[in-house]
C-alpha cells in the first residue's frame, strides 16, 4: 500500500521514515546478513541494522504517544527522538555507525527548535552532516564500506535544488551506485563476491526515505550496476569464503584479528571519551564511539575484552555491556570456516532489570537481556536473545507486566524459526529467581515449564520505588518524592521513609504466610535496609528464611519476593 507522500520534513516524516526503514531492514535482514564479510564475517549486519532501527521506532513513537490531546512533537523533537533511540539501541559495528548518521542528520533537523519543518535545502544540509560526522566517528574509516556510501549520498545532492523527494531519490541512486562499487574498493568483498552489508542497509533506509516523500518505494533498475551486484549475493548466500586476511576497519589484521567485540553504553564528559579512544585505539581496531551530550555508544574489536571495559570504567559509566566471542555462533568467523556449533536442547532466557541480577541469572545458565529504567528491551532484541540462546528448546521469562505482547511476539517470531517456545509471564524479576531456581533441563520439556510457571505463579511480588509526579493511587494521593511500596503491581503503601515503607509492604505480604523472602537491591537503596528487614523476618516469622542479592541500577530501590 502506498505511502502518502510528505512534501516537507517534518515530526510526521520523521515517524514515516523510521518505521518504513524498519519494514525495509526486515525484508532484507537476511540478504544483509548472508553477505556479511566486513569486518567480521559474523552474519549479524541485517540483524544488528534491524535492532538499532526498531529502537530507533520505539523513540520516536513514544515522543508521538506523549501528545495524546491531538497534537503532534515538533520537528526536533520527533529528530532527537530518533538520534537518541538509534544511540542507545545501535547493535554491532554497522549499527553503531547508522546511529551516528542519524545523529548527524538530527544536529540539523532539530537546529532550530521552533521550525515545524524543513524543505530539501535541509535535507541536502543533513545528509551532508550525517556523512561527515559517522567518518569522524570511525576512529580509521576505510573505503569500499557504509561510510563510502553515506558520502556519495551526499555528495550527490550538493548544490542540488529540488524538494525533499527529489533530494532523497538522488541520494538514493547515489547510494546504490556507491554500493555496487564496494567491491572493487574493498578486496575481501571481491573475494567473496558481495557487496558491503552495512553499505546495503542503509541503500535499504535511503529507499524508505524516497517512499516517505514520493509515496513510492524506488524499484531497482534491471541491469544496472547495484542490480547486477546484488545478483551475485544469490550465489554465496550463507556461504561466502571467509577472506584469508580479515580486514578490518582500521586495515588488514593479523593472525586473523581480535577475538572479541566489546560495545557499550557509555556516561562521561567530552574529554574523557577522547581519553578513551586513545586507550581503545592501542587495544584494538574497528573502534567506532558516537553520542555526545554525555552519552556515548562504544564499539571496538579487541583481544582483551576486559581491559576494553576498564577503560570505560575510568572514562565514566558503562552499562549495556555486550561482549561477543567472534569463534561462537553458525557464521564463517575470523581465520576460515568452522562447522556450526551443536545446539543445546533447552535454555532459559530472561529479561533483568540490573548488572547485578544478570550476574545472578548468568551463573544460574541464563541467557539474559538487560533492560534499563525506563528502555525496556524490544521484541527483536528478545528475539536474538534466543537465537544466541542456540537451543532446540527455550523458556523466556520477561520479569515484567508490561513487556508480556513483547515477549509474546518474540516467542512467535522464534516458532518460526523452528524453536520451540515457552512463554512464563512472569511479572517480576524476583518470580524469575523462583522459576528458573526449580529449572530442571533434564526433565520433558512441558513437566518443566510447568514446574518453573508454577513455582513463579507461587511467588508473590513487591517493590519499593520513589513516585516521579503527583498522581492518584490506590492508597491515596501521592506526591512527586514520595516513597511508594507496591505489591503485585498495585500502590499499597505511601510514605516518606523508605525502610518503614519496605517493613510495611514486607509484613503485609508475610501476613499471607511465606517460607522464603527474596530481597533484591538497587544501587540507590539505604545501606541499612537489608539488616533491618532480615532482622525483622527472624523476630517476627518463624521458620522464613531471608536471601539477599545486589540487583545494581535497577530502577526500583529495592524488589521483594515471598515464596
Amino acid at each position: 500500500m502506498a505511502q502518502v507522500p510528505q512534501t516537507f520534513f517534518d515530526a510526521l516524516a520523521v515517524r514515516t521514515w523510521c518505521g518504513l526503514a524498519l519494514e525495509a531492514l526486515g525484508r532484507a535482514r537476511e540478504e544483509i546478513d548472508a553477505i556479511n564479510v566486513y569486518p567480521v564475517a559474523d552474519g549479524d549486519t541485517g540483524t544488528n541494522l534491524y535492532l538499532t532501527v526498531e529502537s530507533t521506532v520505539t523513540a520516536v513513537e513514544a515522543v508521538f504517544t506523549a501528545y495524546d490531546e491531538g497534537g503532534k512533537p515538533s520537528l526536533a523533537d520527533a529528530a532527537r527522538a530518533m538520534a537518541h533511540g538509534a544511540l542507545i539501541g545501535a547493535r554491532g559495528n554497522s549499527g553503531t555507525i547508522l546511529a551516528q548518521l542519524l545523529r548527524g542528520m538530527a544536529q540539523v533537523l532539530a537546529d532550530d527548535s521552533e521550525a515545524p519543518h524543513t524543505d530539501g535545502s535541509g535535507l541536502r544540509l543533513a545528509l551532508r552532516r550525517a556523512a561527515d560526522s559517522a567518518r569522524e566517528a570511525v576512529a580509521h574509516p576505510v573505503e569500499g564500506t557504509v561510510l563510502s556510501v553515506a558520502s556519495a549520498a551526499a555528495d550527490a545532492v550538493e548544490g542540488s535544488l529540488g524538494d525533499c523527494g527529489a533530494v532523497a531519490r538522488a541520494a538514493y541512486e547515489a547510494a546504490r551506485a556507491a554500493l555496487a562499487a564496494t567491491p572493487g574498493q574493498l578486496a575481501v568483498l571481491e573475494r567473496a563476491g558481495v557487496v558491503d552489508a552495512g553499505g546495503r542497509g542503509l541503500v535499504a533506509v535511503l529507499g524508505a526515505l524516497v517512499e516517505t516523500f514520493t509515496g513510492e518505494a524506488p524499484r531497482a533498475v534491471p541491469g544496472s550496476a547495484v542490480a547486477s551486484a546484488y545478483a551475485r549475493v544469490d550465489a554465496v548466500s550463507g556461504a561466502a569464503p571467509a577472506p584469508t586476511v580479515d580486514e578490518c576497519a582500521d586495515g588488514p589484521a593479523e593472525d586473523g584479528g581480535p577475538a572479541f567485540e566489546v560495545i557499550y553504553l557509555l556516561e562521561a564528559e567530552d574529554a574523557a571519551v577522547a581519553r578513551l579512544k586513545t586507550r581503545l585505539d592501542a587495544l584494538g581496531d574497528s573502534l567506532v564511539v558516537v553520542g555526545g551530550d554525555g552519552l556515548w555508544n562504544v564499539h571496538v574489536h579487541v583481544d582483551d575484552a576486559g581491559a576494553a571495559v576498564e577503560a570505560g570504567v575510568e572514562a565514566g559509566r558503562p552499562y549495556r555491556i555486550r561482549i561477543t566471542h567472534f569463534g561462537v555462533g553458525d557464521v564463517h568467523t575470523r581465520g576460515g570456516e568452522r562447522p556450526p556449533r551443536e545446539r543445546v536442547q533447552r535454555a532459559v532466557v530472561a529479561v533483568v532489570p540490573g548488572e547485578g541480577l544478570a550476574g545472578l541469572y548468568t551463573e544460574a545458565g541464563a541467557t539474559t537481556v538487560l533492560a534499563r529504567p525506563g528502555e525496556p528491551p524490544a521484541s527483536g532484541e528478545l528475539v536474538e536473545a534466543v537465537r544466541r540462546a542456540h537451543a532446540r528448546e527455550v523458556v523466556l521469562l520477561p520479569n515484567d507486566a508490561d513487556l508480556r505482547h513483547t515477549a509474546a511476539a518474540a516467542a512467535e517470531q522464534a516458532r518460526t524459526e523452528g524453536i520451540r517456545v515457552a512463554l512464563i509471564p512472569t511479572r517480576s524479576a524476583v518470580q524469575g529467581i523462583a522459576a528458573l531456581a526449580v529449572h530442571e533441563p533434564e526433565r520433558r520439556f512441558d513437566e518443566d515449564v510447568v514446574s518453573m510457571t508454577s513455582a513463579a505463579g507461587a511467588t508473590r511480588y513487591a517493590e519499593i520505588a520513589v513516585a516521579e509526579r503527583q498522581s492518584w493511587t490506590l492508597a491515596g494521593i501521592c506526591e512527586a518524592g514520595d516513597i511508594l511500596g507496591l505489591i503485585d503491581g498495585d500502590v499499597a503503601v505511601i510514605g516518606s521513609d523508605v525502610t518503614a515503607a519496605a517493613e510495611t509492604v514486607l509484613d503485609r505480604m508475610l501476613s499471607a504466610g511465606g517460607e522464603l523472602v527474596t530481597l533484591v537491591l538497587g544501587d540507590d537503596a539505604p545501606e541499612s535496609i537489608a539488616d533491618h528487614l532480615e532482622a525483622r523476618v527472624r523476630e517476627a516469622y518463624l521458620a522464613v528464611d531471608t536471601v539477599v542479592y545486589r540487583g545494581g541500577r535497577q530502577g526500583a530501590l529495592l524488589l521483594i519476593g515471598v515464596e
